[in-house]
């Protein structure tokens, strides 16, 4: 009896959780129909704003995966003085509020901020430009890439590096042929967390970038500033960042499942990344 009532309180909680999480979901296309979803497509000030937040987002991830990848994986694979405080700036934005990130942002490069002030000597302006959209973007966003890539990482067969390493590869052949492809799902799982984060993007873009229609203006903020015009405006551009957001859960749940090379972790797959290309 004992039993059957705790899987009743662990079934009615987690139903009950699952419709919390959905309820603004149903919310938002309970109040906005397909046409008018149609109708804000066509509508140039919601082009705009996708250009805006399509662009800022794409370079952003860009610089995330350069810039983010060889840094997760140092992280996993070394334990040096000050590691743990890397773990803890790589983090920090994720606790951090949005508009402090922005603030932060603007007062480190503003015009007279902490480096603003130099840059502005070579003809660098950064705040209030789409620059500005990419930067608070790729702030506010990469940490759930990296901290993801870390894990992935860390989750990988040392072993299998080590094959690899006996076969004659060096490190970069190694990381490129085996490391990645190994912890490529999970890679892939952070990319996607990371742009749709990035899509999601307000507190931070406001802050530093401004509002300027067809510059930095991006959903989030159209949305925004349509909140008090109007509402149902405002409903059916977030139906929209739904819609964006869901399509990119999905793809990227597909490209996870696909089968490659990285699932068949064994010394045929170790000596065939290795001698390949060499």
């Amino acid at each position: 009896m004992r039993r059957w009532f705790l899987s009743f309180v662990f079934v009615a909680v987690t139903v009950a959780t699952l419709l919390f999480l959905l309820l603004p979901i149903v919310g938002i296309f309970g109040h906005t129909s397909p046409g008018r979803l149609l109708d804000q497509l066509s509508n140039p000030v919601v082009r705009d704003a996708f250009v805006v937040t399509l662009k800022t987002s794409l370079i952003a991830q860009a610089l995330i995966v350069v810039f983010g990848t060889p840094t997760a994986y140092l992280l996993a694979s070394r334990r040096f003085p000050g590691h743990s405080v890397g773990i803890t700036l790589v983090e920090l934005p994720l606790v951090l509020p949005p508009a402090v990130a922005g603030v932060g942002l603007l007062a480190a490069l503003g015009r007279y901020g902490l480096l603003g002030s130099s840059m502005r000597a070579f003809g660098i302006t950064i705040p209030f430009t789409q620059s500005a959209v990419t930067i608070a973007v790729a702030y506010v966003a990469s940490p759930l890439y990296i901290r993801q890539a870390i894990a992935s990482f860390e989750a990988t067969d040392p072993h299998l590096t080590a094959a690899s390493r006996t076969l004659g590869a060096g490190p970069a052949r190694t990381f490129f042929r085996v490391v990645l492809p190994l912890a490529r799902g999970g890679l892939i799982a952070g990319l996607a967390l990371s742009f749709a984060r990035g899509l999601g993007e307000f507190g931070a873009t406001i802050m530093f970038a401004g509002n300027l229609r067809g510059t930095t203006q991006t959903l989030p903020l159209l949305i925004y500033q349509d909140f008090e015009l109007s509402f149902d405006v405002a409903l059916a551009i977030g139906a929209l960042l739904v819609v964006i957001s869901a399509a990119v859960l999905i793809v990227v749940k597909l490209l996870v499942r696909l089968p490659g090379r990285a699932r068949d972790a064994d010394g045929a797959f170790i000596a065939a990344a290795v001698s390949h290309g060499s």
